[in-house]
């Protein structure tokens, strides 16, 4: 995966006191349908980046066909997520893995292996109805607290 030149650090949407982390915004995309942050970094050093789809970021159309495919664009959605707020995939601890067809698990892992080398994350994979994706992913990245 490279680095995307778009990404930006995250920087607090709003000054809220009464929370103890900040969305993480991507200024050149449109904003989430639903009702989430893409990303949310605390001040005690954690990224929870939400499930991650194959969705071209800018036309919100699905892409790839198999789940290689899919899980190529999903990891590069992961990726521009975690770079906006302050993190590389090498910084992720935890990963949650949400799979349309469990039969396709061995050619998830083995483009996951790509992307992620050991020291491996956690991670569990589980079988979902995904709508007609066929691989979403979610992870927990470790980064440098935020200065208070």
């Amino acid at each position: 995966m490279t680095p995307d030149a778009n990404a930006v650090p995250a920087k607090p949407a709003t000054s809220d006191p009464t929370r103890s982390w900040t969305p993480v915004v991507l200024p050149d995309l449109p904003p989430p349908a639903g009702a989430y942050s893409p990303g949310v970094r605390t001040a005690n050093g954690l990224l929870f980046v939400s499930g991650q789809t194959p969705r071209n970021p800018a036309t919100g159309q699905i892409e790839g066909t198999t789940v290689e495919e899919q899980t190529r664009v999903t990891l590069a959605n992961l990726e521009r997520i975690l770079l906006a707020g302050g993190a590389t995939l090498r910084d992720v601890v935890s990963v949650t893995v949400y799979l349309a067809d469990e039969k396709d698990w061995g050619t998830f892992d083995a483009v996951y292996r790509t992307v992620f080398t050991p020291p491996f994350p956690t991670r569990a994979v589980v079988g979902a109805s995904l709508r007609g994706i066929l691989v979403e992913i979610a992870a927990v990245a470790a980064v440098p607290p935020v200065a208070g």
